[in-house]
């Protein structure tokens, strides 16, 4: 498992390019064949993935985490991105087509995840927060959840906001869990931006087309900087930053929130006018 320590609002506007990559870019994911973990300070959050081949992979506690087993304390949202595959949890299986998500509950023992056909793997992307009450794990059907159309053509960010783990659907202890579509030709997400203090934000981006990049705007509102993300990469946002993006052909992200509460319209809205 891999540790990441952010930088604050102060220190990250004295950073390089590299350096702040280094810091809030996650780029080590979907490994075929492999799971992958990266534990985060910003409210001790653990993003990763597994991407199983032949044989099923597990998600186990690493050393880090001073845990019996990878839920003992917390609680872990799935989202495929890939071909068709099964979460086994605590032996009780859930079939997950491509977008299906899963919400797994504090103190679930055993986690394996394995894809239907190698050739075409399952691309599971995992989200976990420390958790102080269980829920019942839950699959979500991407028919199923709630869906928010948002923005307009002429602003360049028609885009459909599906919801999984939330108040109104999955119910969680603080996790928050969906992914947001962009329509052909609108590139922009989350214009003008926001902030949450209550609660930290990780966006996985992917559908990127391979020579197409995002630009995800950050810092705070006086002070932005931005990163050139690719495809299933990954940006952690601290409570203190703004989340926004643009790029050079539509994409899908997936956004996973944890902290103080699960509201999701809870949050500072910045002018466009204010940005620096």
């Amino acid at each position: 498992m891999e540790t990441r320590y952010l930088a604050d609002g102060v220190r990250y506007a004295t950073m390089s390019a590299a350096e702040l990559r280094d810091t809030f870019l996650v780029t080590s994911l979907f490994a075929p064949g492999e799971t992958r973990l990266v534990y985060c300070e910003a409210d001790r959050a653990v993003i990763g993935s597994a991407v199983p081949l032949a044989q099923p992979l597990n998600v186990s506690a690493a050393e880090e985490l001073r845990a019996a087993f990878f839920c003992q304390r917390r609680e872990l949202g799935i989202l495929n991105i890939g071909g068709s595959g099964t979460v086994r949890v605590d032996g009780a299986p859930h079939a997950m087509a491509p977008l299906d998500a899963l919400y797994v509950g504090r103190g679930s023992r055993e986690i394996a995840l394995a894809s239907d056909d190698a050739k075409q793997p399952a691309q599971f992307y995992l989200a976990s927060y420390p958790a102080h009450a269980a829920f019942p794990t839950t699959l979500a059907r991407r028919a199923e959840c709630a869906k928010v159309q948002l923005g307009a053509q002429a602003e360049c960010n028609r885009r459909t906001i599906h919801k999984y783990i939330h108040p109104d659907g999955i119910q969680s202890c603080q996790l928050v869990m969906g992914f947001t579509v962009l329509e052909e030709g609108s590139v922009w997400n989350t214009m003008p931006p926001h902030t949450h203090t209550r609660r930290s934000e990780v966006y996985m981006y992917f559908d990127v087309a391979p020579d197409a990049r995002v630009f995800h705007f950050m810092g705070r509102p006086d002070e932005t900087r931005h990163l050139v993300v690719a495809d299933r990469q990954v940006v952690i946002s601290p409570a203190w930053s703004i989340h926004c993006a643009t790029a050079t052909r539509r994409y899908t992200f997936c956004w996973a929130m944890g902290g103080e509460n699960q509201t999701f319209d809870d949050m500072d809205g910045v002018q466009v006018g204010a940005l620096r």
